[in-house]
């Protein structure tokens, strides 16, 4: 049993966690949609935000006081700012097993871009956890492998994305196969994107005041601003105990104002993040742009403690509202006190992504570098099917995508949700896939009304048929891609991506101390990293370093 670094508390220490971290400030109220202007109306500084529309038509906005916080609270005493209590909560991720093709020859799952496992899981080595303290709940495997760029094959004409697919030797598991889809969309100059409407929707509770939290957001979104220009519009929202309109409706070319706007935000008051979603998606749909990237962007640690809370209550209400044609991104934030858990439900049911800001390295990499990935969505309900053939596969297992996993049916029902590709992403899925002839045994289920030796598949050197549904952003119904995967996709001499890819899988496996990690160890990862040359990727880099840190902790 895993020792966990995530601490159950007392509901006595909790509540007294509560009121000393969160504090008392008074809340300020949520104004009306009625108290947004812009400047035609008030002929003030674009977007600004007052209490009333009087005050819209008769105030000369003065900055030093008009960028008033959601909720302020006082200060921390000295006893609870020294507490290091680590309440991160994370969804527990029951690792799906090899199945019999026989039984089940489908595999669907929904694509899923999101990296916060693994810079998450970063911060975590670099903090200093032991293999043991870092929780098999934070790390998945899929975000982990999404993290990285690959030189996959870029989309044909007319297509959204093109598909790389290769099977080489599995390096845990001598008697498996290890195959590796690649889906990769075009990057765009984010100047040529279509309009945006973004409605960024900041957490400033008391929970947010710690230097890798609040400061971290202000200067992370500070760098996005500054990439933004007149055919953008920002709108900002912050949320405590209650919600505040500080924006609506700003121009992207008025950058020092935005900036100073997010930098004069202060931490205090508990979280009432349902109230800040329920402004966002308002100001969002009230300014949205037909054919443009309307998105809401939410910065937070995860902690909402006040109203709508509930990871299920949170599923419902941005279920909803993405209905409104309006994306969602997450940016997570912060130690000790992240959940984990609430940030990925909210971006899954959003249509959106979820990354985690750990440093300003990671921000200028989401936010800046990746500006198109994380901003621009070009594919939508994206879908994977792989029907295997038992003619030369007896078994298989996807590694990963535990909660992205979809019933055979739902890959056909255009009804049914599934995840998001921006312009510049890039979607790696990784099987571990049993031959005919290993010497591996897969458990099959007897069947009363079909014998299963009878149905021996078809010898015509495809192993697998990849099936992909997509819709196009604005359309309700998808499209159908299909791509076999034959005998000539395999080598004895795969490229650097695979063996990238399968070293950072390896690396998850440990971490999670997985059932199915075979012969993982460092030694071997460590080999696997020698055959790829990391030298002109820094963040590649960074994963070999991160590797023999965590070695040499384990030691």
């Amino acid at each position: 049993m895993k020792k966990k670094k995530v601490c159950v508390m007392l509901s006595m220490i909790m509540t007294v966690m509560s009121l000393s971290a969160c504090g008392g400030g008074a809340d300020n109220g949520t104004p009306s949609m009625d108290a947004y202007t812009n400047s035609e109306q008030s002929g003030g500084y674009d977007g600004m935000i007052v209490n009333s529309p009087q005050m819209a038509e008769d105030v000369d906005f003065d900055m030093a006081n008009s960028y008033a916080t959601a909720d302020t609270a006082e200060a921390p005493t000295d006893e609870t700012a020294s507490q290091d209590w680590n309440t991160e909560e994370y969804s527990a991720l029951e690792e799906a097993g090899f199945k019999a093709v026989a039984n089940s020859p489908l595999s669907t799952f929904s694509a899923d871009v999101d990296t916060a496992s693994y810079s998450n899981v970063r911060r975590m080595i670099e903090q200093g956890y032991s293999m043991d303290e870092i929780p098999a709940g934070a790390v998945r495997i899929e975000e982990m492998l999404n993290y990285f760029t690959y030189d996959y094959n870029l989309p044909k004409k007319d297509e959204p994305f093109g598909v790389t697919t290769m099977i080489g030797d599995c390096p845990w598991n001598e008697d498996a196969k290890l195959l590796q889809i690649g889906l990769k969309t075009q990057e765009i100059d984010f100047g040529e994107a279509p309009d945006s409407n973004l409605v960024f929707l900041l957490d400033v509770s008391g929970s947010m005041r710690d230097d890798d939290k609040l400061p971290l957001l202000q200067k992370s979104f500070s760098m996005l601003v500054e990439e933004l220009g007149e055919k953008d519009m920002v709108s900002i929202v912050t949320y405590a105990g209650s919600d505040r309109v500080v924006l609506a409706g700003g121009s992207g070319d008025n950058q020092a104002r935005i900036i100073e706007a997010i930098n004069a935000l202060e931490a205090g008051g508990s979280t009432n993040g349902a109230a800040g979603i329920e402004t966002a998606y308002a100001l969002a749909e009230k300014y949205f742009i037909e054919g443009g990237n309307n998105r809401v962007i939410i910065a937070t640690d995860g902690d909402l403690n006040v109203g709508v809370s509930s990871e299920s209550d949170l599923k419902e209400l941005v279920t909803e509202k993405k209905e409104s044609g309006v994306y969602l991104s997450v940016l997570g934030f912060g130690t000790g006190n992240i959940k984990d858990n609430k940030m990925e439900t909210l971006a899954d049911c959003g249509n959106g992504n979820y990354a985690y800001i750990d440093s300003i390295g990671e921000a200028k990499k989401v936010l800046v570098e990746q500006m198109g990935a994380t901003l621009v969505t070009v594919a939508k309900d994206v879908k994977l099917q792989v029907e295997f053939n038992p003619a030369y596969v007896k078994g298989y297992r996807l590694l990963g995508y535990e909660n992205r996993a979809l019933a055979t049916e739902d890959f056909d029902d255009d009804r049914k949700d599934a995840g998001e590709i921006g312009a510049g992403h890039m979607v790696t899925a990784l099987y571990e896939i049993v031959p005919v002839d290993s010497g591996q045994e897969i458990a099959e289920n007897e069947l009363k009304y079909q014998d299963n030796k009878s149905d021996t598949g078809v010898i015509n050197g495809e192993w697998l048929n990849l099936k992909i549904r997509y819709k196009e952003p604005d359309a309700d119904e998808s499209i159908l891609k299909e791509y076999p995967v034959t005998q000539e996709d395999y080598t004895d001499k795969p490229s650097e991506d695979f063996y990238f890819a399968a070293a950072v899988a390896e690396f998850g496996l440990m971490l999670r101390d997985s059932e199915y990690k075979g012969d993982a160890s460092f030694e071997n990862v460590r080999a696997l990293l020698k055959k790829v040359d990391t030298d002109e990727d820094d963040y590649k880099d960074e994963f070999v370093y991160l590797v023999k840190k965590l070695q040499k902790a384990t030691i």
